[in-house]
């Protein structure tokens, strides 16, 4: 398999959920839309943006909560997800999705697009810290988002957490929140992802 990345985006907790399963999937860059190889990243995925998996047959799945989880069930063992049918497989499919629409596309994504008119920026900025503060309700005192172990949507949740670092969000404030952001930007898997794509972003400015 193939994991269609652009460092430090979205598709780090994808390639943190690759490290975290073991799995022989081969992480790419993307930059514009091209691969690092040079080829054209819309052949790939027709949307332009990542993650994308490229599974053994071909097939391609485009969305990060499918390929989040396609991950974590290619190794079950990894307890990235819990069992299909289980209450908690549910809560991981309604976080992740919360961490995709409401967070990353209502509040992130407008901050950061470059398309998105200054009036809609503003009002982005200004949702930054209620929806922090809704995320560490959600959290509570607990280590991880769903059960007791880490999952794909902690993965999700730290990538969004660097992000909200970056814009000067000061965790500080919901101190249980920094706790976890601390405590797992720390996991092997999260410094290993991390350390590749960071490198590649150097590479890239060199």
């Amino acid at each position: 398999m193939e994991l269609f990345a652009s460092p430090m985006a979205c598709s780090l907790a994808s390639h943190i959920a690759v490290i975290e399963a073991g799995l022989p999937v081969k992480v790419r860059f993307v930059n514009g839309r091209k691969t690092d190889d040079g080829g054209d990243y819309l052949a790939v995925s027709p949307y332009g943006y990542v993650p994308a998996l490229r599974l053994d047959d071909g097939a391609v799945l485009n969305e990060g909560a499918s390929v989040l989880q396609y991950l974590a069930d290619r190794n079950p063992e990894s307890g990235l997800a819990p069992a299909w049918g289980s209450a908690e497989r549910y809560q991981l499919v309604d976080v992740l999705h919360y961490l995709g629409t409401e967070v990353h596309k209502r509040v992130f994504y407008n901050i950061f697009s470059t398309a998105v008119p200054a009036e809609a920026k503003e009002a982005a900025k200004a949702e930054l810290d209620p929806t922090l503060a809704a995320i560490a309700r959600r959290l509570g005192d607990r280590e991880t988002l769903v059960g007791d172990r880490f999952t794909v949507a902690d993965a999700y949740l730290l990538t969004l957490l660097n992000w909200a670092i970056f814009l000067k969000a000061d965790l500080a404030k919901w101190p249980a929140l920094q706790a976890y952001h601390q405590r797992h930007l720390k996991r092997p898997s999260v410094v290993r992802a991390m350390g590749v794509e960071m490198q590649e972003r150097k590479r890239r400015a060199a």
